[in-house]
């Protein structure tokens, strides 16, 4: 039934302006809909979208929002989210090697951020 569908991403916010500004200009990502007078985003990130809309319940999600797969670059990606202020998240339980803020199993590398919402971001290089 909705094997052959694609599927994508929708994330609460509180405040969409400030979520305009964190998901186009820290993450990059280009607007393709939606308004903030609507409520409602859309980002084009790869062949996906990214809905994010405005709720109470923002940033009340515990585990990963948003999974980006990374095609060899994440150090690099690291590295300028770094520069534009992101704070990347450290989990230490998951029996993973923290080699700065990258876990690492074997050739698999792994990323943790929030938005300002709280919203948990996740980065993932080398499941393939």
């Amino acid at each position: 039934m909705l094997k052959d569908r694609n599927a994508s991403a929708i994330v609460a916010v509180s405040d969409l302006a400030r979520a305009r500004a964190f998901y186009e200009d820290t993450l990059g990502l280009t607007r393709d809909g939606g308004s903030e007078d609507q409520g409602v985003l859309g980002f084009r990130t790869g062949a996906t979208h990214l809905t994010v809309y405005r709720s109470d319940f923002a940033g009340t999600n515990k585990a990963n929002a948003v999974t980006w797969d990374m095609k060899g670059d994440l150090l690099a990606v690291v590295d300028d989210l770094r520069a534009k202020g992101v704070t990347f998240e450290h989990y230490p339980d998951m029996g993973l090697t923290l080699n700065g803020d990258i876990h690492e199993a074997g050739p698999m590398k792994l990323v943790w951020f929030k938005d300002p919402d709280g919203n948990i971001l996740h980065l993932i290089e080398g499941m393939e």
